[in-house]
């Protein structure tokens, strides 16, 4: 069996200015398309990766010209794909609900931890904050700095924790709309203890998260959730939003909250500072939910469905 991989192609999905894609690439059984849309095939069959519906539930969170991309393209896509790839039932579930894709042609192949994500030695780590200035306690998130990932909440949060003796550190690069939230840092009572440290290289980030009092992520919405995963695999205790798939994917590795009170953050966050039973009851939860996402799982579930179609 040949198969081809497709990436996000621009305005594949025309294809009365654009050939078949297997004109252009060649004949195979199966054509893999790795980012939402699937350009037009004449031979072979098609998967398409559909990772979430974000930008039908929350239109508000995505840049309008990627919206307008996407929303031209998934229904056709999904009607003529001869199976869809998502990474959670939830998300399997929206796909099935809000496209209407019958549930037999959706299978849900969760995405995988690197082995590299585990706790890093002491000396890994003394040496990662020394080259980083990053000198006293922090807790930390990981994410594009974008409106989705409600870090305004955040910010918010830790400005109550005043007896918190340490920083907020935000990894991440620079998102869509992302102005408001510097300026919310700006103005933030705490902005000297608010730092945004941008992106954050992969070989480094054990040392991030293992170094972390605690990993925070009160996002509105994730199709899967890889950061609060790898911060579990190196021992960090994760509590997060319930938004999205994250209470699927995070199970009870993680403290997850189904609403965005500040007292009720604050209290979770609290506890698991000063409680070290519930910590390291959380860090050991933590490591097992994390040890169950492998990337050698999800190429094999992928190879299971180009099988199934190709019968």
């Amino acid at each position: 069996m040949r198969w081809i991989p497709g990436g996000l192609i621009q305005k594949a999905w025309n294809h009365l200015s654009f050939p078949p894609y297997d004109w252009v690439h060649g004949r195979a059984d199966v054509y893999h398309f790795t980012n939402f849309l699937a350009a037009p095939c004449k031979t072979g069959k098609r998967v398409v990766s559909i990772h979430d519906l974000s930008f039908i539930r929350f239109p508000q969170y995505t840049e309008p010209k990627n919206l307008q991309y996407l929303k031209k393209g998934i229904y056709r896509t999904a009607s003529q794909a001869d199976a869809i790839i998502t990474i959670s039932h939830f998300s399997a579930k929206e796909i099935a609900t809000f496209l209407s894709v019958p549930e037999e042609r959706i299978f849900t192949t969760h995405l995988g931890v690197s082995e590299s994500f585990q706790k890093p030695s002491p000396k890994h780590i003394e040496e990662f904050r020394m080259r980083n200035s990053i000198i006293r306690p922090y807790l930390l998130t990981v994410g594009t700095v974008e409106p989705r990932k409600n870090l305004t909440f955040l910010i918010e949060l830790f400005e109550q924790m005043t007896n918190y003796d340490g920083d907020l550190l935000i990894a991440g690069g620079l998102g869509w709309r992302y102005e408001p939230i510097l300026q919310r840092i700006q103005a933030s009572p705490r902005a000297k203890n608010i730092r945004r440290i941008g992106y954050i290289p992969d070989e480094d980030l054990p040392a991030l998260y293992a170094n972390a009092d605690a990993f925070l992520l009160p996002s509105f919405y994730e199709g899967f959730g890889l950061p609060p995963l790898e911060a579990m695999a190196c021992e960090t205790p994760v509590i997060a939003s319930s938004g999205g798939s994250l209470r699927e994917v995070l199970q009870d590795g993680a403290i997850v909250l189904d609403c965005y009170d500040i007292d009720l953050w604050r209290e979770a966050v609290t506890n698991i500072l000063s409680n070290n039973s519930a910590r390291n009851d959380l860090i050991q939860r933590g490591s097992r939910v994390a040890s169950q996402y492998t990337w050698a799982q999800t190429a094999a579930q992928t190879l299971d469905v180009y099988r199934n179609i190709s019968q």
